[in-house]
């Protein structure tokens, strides 16, 4: 189970909208979270899946988890995957189980 530095974080976060899909199509989203790198990101909202990643909370000031995007990428490297997204990955770095 995660854990929030904040309730309006922990609102935004797990908050689904009725009328879309995903939160970059909403409007109303305003902060994604990504399991698998353990990053917080600001939204860009132009019609794609963009975001500005943040090192602190918009609300409550908290220092966010360091992004483990880097890791990721050089673990997989380690293990022969030149690009990760072009290949079937193994199955625990799909998910937060690979940094957890």
């Amino acid at each position: 189970m995660m854990t929030f530095c904040c309730e309006d974080m922990k609102n935004n976060i797990n908050t689904n909208c009725c009328e879309h899909n995903e939160k970059f199509q909403c409007s109303d989203s305003l902060i994604y979270y990504d399991l698998i790198f353990d990053e917080y990101g600001l939204i860009v909202h132009d019609g794609g899946n963009s975001y500005i990643l943040i090192k602190f909370c918009p609300w409550c000031g908290a220092e966010l988890p360091e992004s483990k995007r880097d890791k990721w990428f050089e673990e997989l490297e380690q293990l022969g995957y030149d690009s990760p997204y072009d290949k079937e990955i193994p199955q625990k770095y799909k998910s937060d189980k690979w940094y957890r």
